[in-house]
């Protein structure tokens, strides 16, 4: 099996609804977002996946999301714009560009900080 990663960022603000704490105040991070995909076969041109495709579909992505407050875009009015739902909702909207026969998005972390981070997959 051959693993794949590419790392991103985007800076954006959000609040957490029904959260007590500070977070529940509107503060903004500068997210790193780290994208793997896997595959067991390599092309004739010895590539699972060409990195760059991987990395134009999450600019792609992380461009809707970048210097916005999250909470005000369609994806996250009904939900929080926690770590753990952003890295789920790149899962989700990566896989729908990327996933094909022999490669799949595996995994999706977004790190809020240096030293917190939520990481989304599916079996």
């Amino acid at each position: 099996m051959y693993e794949l990663k590419i790392i991103s960022q985007f800076s954006a603000a959000h609040q957490l609804r029904e959260f007590v704490g500070k977070c529940e105040e509107l503060h903004g991070h500068n997210w790193k977002v780290e994208v793997y995909v896997t595959g067991d076969r390599l092309g004739k041109d010895g590539l699972l996946i060409d990195f760059a495709l991987v990395k134009r579909q999450t600019e792609r992505v992380l461009e809707e999301m970048d210097h916005r407050f999250l909470n005000d875009l369609e994806a996250f009015r009904d939900i929080n714009p926690s770590s753990e739902n952003i890295a789920r909702y790149l899962f989700k909207s990566l896989g729908d560009d990327l996933n094909n026969e022999n490669v799949r998005v595996s995994r999706v972390t977004a790190w809020e900080s240096d030293s917190a981070c939520a990481t989304y997959s599916e079996p």
